[in-house]
């Protein structure tokens, strides 16, 4: 009879195997000098009916989840259409749009009042402006005016004194 392997041997031996794959490995030598072991096929079969189960388990979870999903999606179209012709859908639709026309009413009035805004604002500036002009020609007047006082007031002087010069 050969000496049986240890993990460890066998691990030296394979070393890109996982513990798991090594004990398999182990577990296979033995097997086969053993010889069928009819408790090993036993467990095969229980695991393999385990397997089944698991299949079973997992299909059945996925058909309950499939069936509950459909139901979720008609009965949120049935809400989403009823919803949409609901008394109070309807509405809310039209105030919607009474708000939308009133804000369109509203920005033409708004449109308005600012150009006539602009248009007082051009005129207030156009008569500033005229003002402008009209106070500038008043102020040169003004300036020739006094000069010519001046020299009235200057002509004048000399006239006095001519004639007081003179004995007057």
């Amino acid at each position: 009879m050969k000496k049986e392997k240890t993990i460890h041997e066998l691990a030296k031996e394979f070393p890109n195997k996982t513990y798991i794959e090594l004990e398999k490995y182990r577990n296979a030598d033995r097997q086969a000098e053993a010889g069928a072991c009819i408790m090993g096929e036993m467990r095969k079969d229980r695991e393999f009916e385990k397997e089944i189960d698991y299949h079973r388990y997992w299909k059945d979870m996925y058909e309950k989840e499939h069936k509950l999903r459909q139901e979720a999606e008609g009965e949120t179209t049935i809400v989403k259409g009823i919803g949409q012709n609901s008394p109070e859908m309807k509405t809310l639709k039209s105030e919607v749009e009474a708000l939308k026309q009133q804000l369109h009413t509203d920005r033409e009035k708004y449109k308005r009042e600012n150009n006539d805004l602009y248009n007082r604002i051009a005129d207030a500036l156009g008569v500033n402006e005229s003002h402008q002009k009209l106070n500038g020609k008043l102020q040169e007047r003004l300036t020739e005016l006094e000069e010519e006082n001046k020299k009235m007031h200057e002509h004048l002087d000399k006239q006095v004194e001519n004639a007081r010069k003179s004995g007057m």
